[in-house]
């Protein structure tokens, strides 16, 4: 039997996906090459954004009418499926199963009634399903490792919390297991995932009896990997308000921790960061970024940026500006609001009409193409490794590598070299991608 999975949203969903699709081939099942010609579809969704459940929206409405052509079993997975539960199928009939975050453990069963030919019933106990994402295509050199699952923070524009539940911390023993097999997979890189990473706690239980919080398990699985085939370890995403001195300390002592940081800011106004209950101020957050490069001066910072909040005003928006010239992000990811029901921030007034919020957020995508284009200009020249990710997709002649500041660069070379690390030149930059030269293979 034959799948095919469509995945939306953030890396967590990408990493969730992978482990599905291991239970999947552990059962005999093949992937397909297209939704139209296998057997089981699953959609793992995203509800962090309206625009990401549009996406999906008009999927479900294609494959409503690809039912009424061929038999295949149709699975909505994800927080959208959580959010909304049985009451998609009252629109979208060809919706087989919904499979909430809260619940992953029923997808075996899901199979085993599929497979059967007969409709799965729920019950009231289900197995307890470990997700890893330890599984490999072959070629693959990169994996994302879940380290946590759900979100205490309960930021009120944001419906993870409600969606993925409150924080699950995965054992230490799980986590190290499963980077040893990625290792002896071929893996060079991997991301330690979670939705707020570093709030990561483990209680000392009897599995692992030491307490453990993120800066000392970031510690354990640096020194587990280094000298080993996994050289670099990266790691999404980081609450400002939970990146302790420790965690820098740790990033400082480690080289094999790559010289990057995602480190999401939202805005630059107090009065937005207070109603959006990120719980940390403008300086707050600018005197961290002093800290951290302070320690590692050689580090790319990434943010995001969430414009046009309800009660936003041009000052407010100023002072985002200001922040980003102050911080000067290499790149963000910028949009802006979505109501979101069920959330705090829907039933706040003072909305934002949507072509100011549009006309705000261009001011801000702007500034940041102008700080990416001056930061990356000053890298020319500069001698770096690079991790050889694949054959460029402009050029067949061209390979693909990613810095550990997590620049990407092309430069000529042959696919053998995939997968290994390499030393070249930054030389001219091709929109945000470097054009290199004198690649050498370690």
């Amino acid at each position: 039997m034959t799948y095919f999975f469509e995945t939306y949203g953030c890396q967590m969903n990408v990493a969730e996906s992978a482990a599905l699709a291991l239970v999947l081939q552990e059962r005999g099942w093949t992937g397909a090459p297209s939704a139209e010609t296998a057997d089981l579809v699953l959609l793992n969704t995203c509800s962090v954004r309206a625009t990401a459940e549009k996406r999906v929206f008009g999927r479900l409405a294609q494959y409503q009418a690809q039912k009424k052509e061929r038999a295949f079993t149709l699975i909505l997975a994800g927080c959208m499926a959580q959010r909304l539960g049985d009451t998609i199928k009252e629109k979208y009939g060809a919706v087989d199963y919904v499979m909430g975050t809260a619940a992953r453990s029923t997808f075996p069963l899901i199979l085993d009634a599929v497979e059967r030919g007969r409709p799965y019933v729920p019950t009231d106990e289900t197995p307890i399903f470990s997700f890893s994402s330890s599984h490999l295509e072959e070629g693959q050199f990169r994996s994302f490792v879940p380290i946590m699952h759900g979100c205490d923070n309960f930021c009120t524009y944001c419906i993870v919390p409600y969606v993925r539940g409150r924080e699950v911390s995965r054992s230490p023993r799980s986590i190290f297991e499963e980077i040893q097999k990625l290792a002896q997979s071929g893996v060079r890189e991997i991301t330690l995932l979670g939705q707020n990473v570093n709030s990561y706690r483990w209680s000392g239980e009897l599995e692992y009896p030491e307490s453990i919080d993120f800066p000392r398990l970031l510690e354990l699985v640096a020194r587990e990997v280094e000298g080993g085939p996994i050289r670099w370890v990266r790691f999404l995403s980081s609450h400002p308000k939970d990146f302790s001195p420790r965690l820098i300390q740790v990033m400082r002592d480690h080289p094999v921790l790559c010289r990057h940081l995602h480190l999401p800011v939202q805005h630059g106004s107090d009065r937005i960061l207070q109603a959006m209950n990120r719980r940390y101020t403008r300086q707050g957050y600018l005197d961290l970024v002093d800290r951290i490069r302070s320690a590692l001066p050689d580090l790319s910072l990434s943010t995001d940026i969430l414009i046009g909040f309800p009660g936003e005003t041009e000052e407010d928006v100023d002072l985002t500006l200001d922040l980003m010239d102050r911080v000067r992000y290499q790149y963000s990811y910028m949009y802006h609001y979505n109501p979101r029901e069920g959330t705090v921030a829907y039933s706040l007034p003072d909305r934002i009409p949507e072509d100011l919020k549009r006309q705000r957020l261009g001011r801000v995508i702007e500034l940041q193409k102008q700080h990416t284009r001056e930061l990356l200009r000053a890298r020319i020249g500069q001698r770096v490794t690079v991790l050889v990710e694949g054959i460029s997709r402009k050029n067949a002649d061209e390979l693909l590598g990613r810095t550990e500041r997590d620049e990407m660069v092309v430069f000529p070379g042959s696919v053998s070299s995939i997968a290994s690390f390499g030393s070249l030149t930054l030389g001219s930059l091709r929109g945000n991608t470097f054009r290199a030269k004198d690649f050498s293979v370690w």
